[in-house]
């Protein structure tokens, strides 16, 4: 220890560290002595870190701090190329029915502006049957298998879809929580919404969240799509865009 640190009082030493990385006190500071592993171990600094930076929590919730910091600092969409701006870029497992999907600006024909404005695309689907997935590793994100197994953060999925004023579709969401042999421990599959033809072409959010899935949770499969239901030639099925998959503290 650098010479005067051992007799410096409790919450000013806080405060030194609270300044340095979070990564580096995990890793480094609570290596240096028992009282700086207590100290990086409870709660006080954590609690001075989230106020530093301007994370808030109900004090009901306050069972891990260390955690809610590092899940706050991470919060962030896992699902990539959610709008369409890099054409069908990472997602795999596409079915292609009728003339396949397609990416289109908004608001597109008898459609309507998303609601906010920092989208520009969509992808819409076919007369016949259009899927596409993505799979999130977890581990590769940054939530490690301690954080998963006994924490459990609430894992926040959602997505929007919208018909064309002209035309009737058929939507569908199906995301699943994978263990490391990718079995099934928790799913949520919405029924097939129908939107009828001489619809508004509102986009509408479907929303789920995943707790208490238990332990083992190491990928997230997040599945979408849907068709038209007039057999058109051409792209007057569902809409989608804005998906997210959110992991929350």
């Amino acid at each position: 220890l650098p010479p005067g640190m051992e007799s410096l009082p409790e919450a000013v030493l806080i405060r030194i560290l609270a300044s340095l990385p979070a990564v580096d006190l995990v890793l480094v500071c609570r290596l240096v002595c028992c009282r700086w592993k207590e100290l990086v171990d409870g709660a006080a600094l954590w609690i001075l870190k989230c106020q530093q930076e301007g994370l808030t929590r109900a004090e009901s919730d306050a069972d891990n701090w260390q955690n809610f910091y590092f899940l706050s600092k991470k919060r962030k969409n896992l699902l990539k190329n959610p709008c369409g701006e890099e054409d069908l870029e990472h997602w795999g497992e596409i079915e292609n029915g009728g003339d396949g999907w397609k990416i289109e600006e908004l608001p597109g024909d008898f459609g309507k502006e998303f609601p906010s404005e920092e989208v520009h695309k969509y992808f819409v689907t076919s007369y016949e049957w259009c899927r596409k997935a993505q799979v999130i590793d977890l581990r590769a994100e940054g939530y490690w298998e301690e954080l998963m197994d006994t924490t459990q953060p609430k894992i926040m999925v959602r997505d929007w879809y919208a018909g064309r004023r002209d035309a009737g579709c058929l939507y569908e969401l199906c995301v699943k929580l994978l263990s490391e042999n990718e079995d099934v421990l928790a799913e949520y599959k919405s029924e097939t919404i129908t939107i009828p033809q001489e619809n508004d072409a509102s986009w509408t959010e479907i929303s789920h969240t995943f707790s208490n899935y238990g332990p083992g949770v190491r990928f997230v499969s997040f599945e979408h799509g849907g068709q038209d239901t007039l057999f058109w030639k051409g792209w007057y099925g569902v809409r989608v865009t804005n998906s997210s998959v959110t992991v929350e503290p």
